[in-house]
């Protein structure tokens, strides 16, 4: 286990080696260029953050904190501030000791995203990390209308040695959804991991839709904890975090999955997503294997980001 966190860390670090370039390499000449701590000093700081897509709500509480930290500690010289920039950052993206409770309770975890943007590559995922920790899992192919969605999440399933319910294309989803929670009851299942639609472009369905498969879950299986994650594609940047508002206003997002950072510049936007709608980026994945979805940790992700090296504990 120890093993595997220590790939992925590197695999962090490789991976967000485009936002670094973006971020931090004009930072760090900001940190050695300025020989005082002024205002344009911060302006410099403020304006790198932006760019490098950690959003203006962010960033303004960054620099705020770190302006009553220099004063505080009366610091004078720029390349002091260097550390108090990463704890601010890593402040502002702490996700805390409940966000994963589902994991601890009998749950439904719903997993919403539009095409694209790897969400049924990450339910298998999840679904294997899931089952890697003793739990019994059923996955229900509830996106019945993408071609060859089911056919894909049943081979995750058979990946990852996971039961699935569903994956007629043209099914209701809801009816998948009714069959799954039928399953997970009689299996005894710890977690019901539910593949559902995202076509953002047709709001008023997705909504209908939702709505159809919350009544399903409320009816018949009220004792499971509810938990509903939006897979977001990294690269994307700002149109993510547009994506994850409109979802936000049409279902109860507990949640964020933000794949492909490994690819990205935009690397900062999961910071951005966190402070501007208050939903905590809970997994983060830097590839294609099974093990490269992980529970998202600030600390590591700004070390990773900064490359901080530190000592293996």
């Amino acid at each position: 286990m120890m093993e595997e966190k220590k790939g992925f860390f590197k695999r962090l670090v490789e991976g967000l080696s485009k936002t670094r370039a973006n971020i931090v390499a004009g930072i760090d000449s900001i940190f050695s260029g300025f020989s005082s701590i002024d205002d344009d000093f911060y302006e410099e700081i403020e304006e790198i953050l932006v760019m490098g897509d950690l959003g203006i709500n962010a960033t303004t509480a960054i620099i705020e904190d770190l302006k009553a930290k220099v004063k505080e500690q009366k610091i004078k010289e720029p390349s002091e501030c260097k550390q108090l920039l990463i704890d601010s950052i890593k402040e502002q993206m702490d996700v805390g000791e409940t966000a994963y409770e589902f994991e601890n309770r009998q749950s439904v975890v719903l997993v919403i995203g539009v095409n694209g943007v790897g969400k049924t590559t990450s339910v298998g995922k999840l679904a294997g990390k899931l089952k890697d920790q003793g739990k019994k899992v059923i996955l229900a192919a509830a996106d019945t209308f993408r071609a060859a969605a089911g056919e894909q999440l049943t081979e995750w399933a058979n990946r990852a040695g996971v039961d699935i319910i569903g994956g007629q294309e043209g099914s209701d989803p809801a009816a998948v959804v009714f069959d799954a929670v039928a399953s997970a009851k009689a299996r005894h299942a710890d977690v019901l991991l539910c593949d559902t639609a995202g076509r953002l472009h047709n709001k008023k369905n997705l909504m209908n839709e939702l709505g159809k498969i919350n009544r399903v879950l409320e009816r018949e299986y009220p004792e499971a904890y509810r938990e509903t994650l939006v897979v977001l594609d990294g690269t994307t940047g700002q149109n993510a975090l547009a994506q994850a508002r409109e979802f936000s206003e049409i279902a109860d997002i507990t949640g964020i999955i933000l794949t492909k950072l490994d690819g990205t510049a935009k690397g900062g936007i999961a910071v951005a997503i966190h402070s501007e709608l208050g939903i905590p980026v809970k997994y983060i994945g830097v590839g294609e294997s099974i093990d490269d979805l992980q529970k998202f940790n600030a600390d590591e992700f700004v070390n990773a980001l900064f490359n901080v090296q530190t000592p293996a504990n």
